[in-house]
């Protein structure tokens, strides 16, 4: 058998398919990958030295622009370390809110990911579809906090606002709609033959590899690998929610998209569950601590006024101490890691992002395809590179 040489050539990190800026070096033997190589760092920014120099307040604006499309559960995974390390916990009628804006995030990210994904691929008209949906969560969003993609709405022990009274309308009445728009996708994805053909058997991974690389996720149950942190660990009370947790079978790029239509489908469910057993009460725990005293108390005391401005101005003193919290991001397992060493800012401040550890896997499903199969499984990891390099 003849030697054939090999050619090396980059994909990105300017490559709309590479969503963002990553680069991959790979190396070809005609249009079959022998080897990829994922080079990223193009997006670093330092977030997790640069949080150690703010307030734990101040942290909660980093967060959101981590996953950017993704805002709501950044800052979830945060407040709620911080909530862990200092012992306190917010309300219930928050608990519940974040719990919604947590699901209808999920459905926004997803919509995200199935919209560009099936465009890299070739297929245009679900973009437009999934955008119309997301811009519908988008606009809630703003009407909860002001913001469409950098929300920084959870609080340290709560919300920094409760929802306005046309909230709930806006909100059933796209819950409403929403199923018939998921067979929409359905309709022009599911038993395309053109789709499947470039998505099934492309890119899989076993369950017992996806385990050892430390997958997580709808990539990790594409595998069959029942996990979700949202059942295995529960946090913000969801395990008085019904929902299932979708599983594939062969671990492949269509079944990463078919586990994350089921999965908007349980979302718009909770979302449903919540809505209709939304307790009453606060929304901020009452702890002087690291709560800004009632405004229309500030406007008529002193001492309302210095507390007020001790918060604003130098933060809260946290105990000495070091926590690990983690939530079901809609791109896996996301956590924070923060070490206190008693004063009003982290000592370390750490990431355990989904994207980076999802994208250590792209060598073994790429390598012995072809060329035109990389851009198919990049798009199925679903990756944000400011989440990657932070």
């Amino acid at each position: 058998m003849a030697k054939t040489d090999t050619m090396i050539i980059n994909m990105g990190p300017q490559h709309p398919s590479t969503h963002g800026v990553l680069r991959v070096i790979l190396e070809l033997d005609g249009e079959v990958v022998v080897k990829a190589t994922p080079d990223i760092g193009f997006l670093h920014r330092g977030l997790e030295k640069l949080a150690e120099s703010k307030t734990y307040h101040q942290c909660i604006t980093l967060t959101d622009r981590l996953d950017y499309v993704a805002g709501m559960t950044n800052n979830l995974a945060y407040v709620l370390a911080v909530e862990k390390l200092i012992g306190t916990e917010a309300p219930p009628r928050a608990q519940a809110i974040r719990v919604l804006l947590s699901e209808l995030q999920r459905i926004a990210s997803h919509l995200f990911f199935l919209g560009t994904h099936a465009h890299d691929i070739g297929a245009m008209t679900p973009l437009f579809y999934a955008l119309r949906e997301r811009d519908e969560i988008m606009f809630m969003f703003e009407m909860v906090c002001g913001s469409r993609l950098t929300p920084s709405y959870f609080r340290v022990g709560g919300l920094v606002q409760d929802l306005p009274e046309e909230f709930e309308a806006k909100c059933r009445e796209f819950i409403r709609t929403f199923p018939s728009h998921v067979d929409e996708y359905e309709t022009l994805l599911t038993r395309n033959k053109i789709w499947m053909r470039r998505t099934q058997g492309v890119g899989a991974i076993s369950g017992e590899e996806a385990i050892n690389y430390g997958l997580s996720g709808p990539i990790l149950r594409a595998s069959n690998v029942n996990w979700d942190l949202r059942k295995a660990m529960p946090y913000c009370g969801y395990e008085s929610y019904d929902f299932i947790v979708p599983t594939g079978k062969n671990g492949d790029v269509y079944d990463r998209y078919l586990v994350r239509l089921m999965e908007m489908r349980q979302s718009n469910e909770i979302i449903r569950q919540v809505l209709d057993r939304m307790p009453g009460g606060k929304v901020l725990v009452d702890d002087p601590r690291v709560v800004y005293p009632p405004r229309a108390k500030v406007q008529e005391s002193i001492e309302a006024m210095i507390h007020h401005f001790h918060i604003a101005s130098e933060g809260f003193p946290v105990p000495r101490g070091e926590v690990y919290a983690s939530i079901e991001s809609p791109k896996g397992e996301l956590g924070f890691y923060l070490l206190s060493d008693g004063s009003n800012k982290p000592f370390r401040f750490r990431v355990r992002p989904p994207s980076f550890i999802n994208l250590s896997a792209l060598p073994t499903m790429v390598e012995g395809r072809l060329i035109a199969d990389v851009v198919a499984v990049i798009g199925s990891i679903d990756i944000v590179l400011a989440e990657v390099d932070r």
